[in-house]
């Protein structure tokens, strides 16, 4: 069985909707909508960003949703500074996924700094007035400064007595 065919005429209700479900954090219900407005309209600009925003909203809460799946869409993003702003996004709420593990993912850091990379190539492309990858930089900035200050505050592992060996413990 096939989806039905929205009309264009719907399209704008249609993605007042898909906004809706993401802020009643149901994303797949927005990923849905976002998906028959491609079929109306393929190459909608604001249905290819809302959806790429519902599957990041799905990271690390939906095993089935990964980066793969979002890149695909931002593919699709025509306008410079929109996709690096929202490769800086993806690379980000990717990042907090695997920040948000137990233990955490160490490669976090690294998505992190992708997004900053991103979010600093959006800076140099923004239109005037539009601080949002400033926005986004220094979010970023101030979790990996929590990360760093989280980490060295963690006490080092302790060997127990009866286990240490004075030829297998580094000196302190």
């Amino acid at each position: 069985m096939d989806p039905k065919r929205i009309s264009t005429h719907s399209i704008p209700r249609a993605l007042e909707k898909a906004e809706r479900y993401r802020l009643l954090n149901e994303p797949g219900e927005a990923q849905s909508i976002c998906r028959d407005v491609l079929l109306a309209d393929p190459g909608n600009q604001q249905a290819l960003v809302m959806l790429l925003l519902a599957t990041t909203d799905q990271f690390g809460r939906d095993a089935t949703v990964g980066i793969a799946q979002a890149r695909e869409v931002l593919a699709g993003v025509t306008d410079p500074y929109e996709a690096a702003y929202y490769a800086g996004v993806m690379c980000e709420r990717w990042a907090k996924s695997r920040l948000r593990l137990e233990p955490a993912d160490r490669v976090a850091l690294g998505w992190l700094e992708e997004a900053m990379e991103w979010f600093r190539k959006a800076e140099l492309l923004r239109p005037s007035s539009n601080d949002d990858a400033l926005l986004r930089w220094n979010a970023c900035v101030r979790m990996l400064q929590r990360y760093a200050a989280a980490s060295s505050a963690r006490p080092e592992p302790s060997i127990p007595d009866d286990l240490a060996h004075d030829d297998d413990v580094p000196p302190r």
